[in-house]
């Protein structure tokens, strides 16, 4: 039945037998292994460079003193009065204080 647009037989859902044709040329494995090997030393270039920035970063954080994490002094446990009669107690046994 023909196309009514453009008076053409109808192909679709019909198979051809002829390949489609393009005007590349098959690529051979050489030329892939060469074209994988120039992206694999694109991309480490890239990670490489990454990488000085990040070392390059935390060194200034290191300088600057914001790396490392944040430590906050360890406030000291107040005594109560039993505890520190305890401790100068065990202080005198020991011979620390001379009065």
């Amino acid at each position: 039945m023909p196309d009514e647009q453009t008076d053409a037989p109808d192909t679709k859902g019909k198979e051809t037998d002829k390949p489609a044709e393009s005007d590349e040329k098959p690529i051979s494995e050489y030329d892939k292994t060469l074209a994988l090997v120039k992206r694999r030393e694109e991309a480490s270039k890239v990670e490489a460079e990454l990488l000085d920035r990040k070392e390059k970063l935390q060194q200034n954080a290191l300088l600057s003193g914001e790396g490392g994490g944040t430590q906050t002094p360890v406030e000291p446990k107040e005594e109560t009065s039993k505890e520190y009669r305890e401790r100068v107690e065990k202080e005198v046994s020991e011979g620390k204080h001379n009065d």
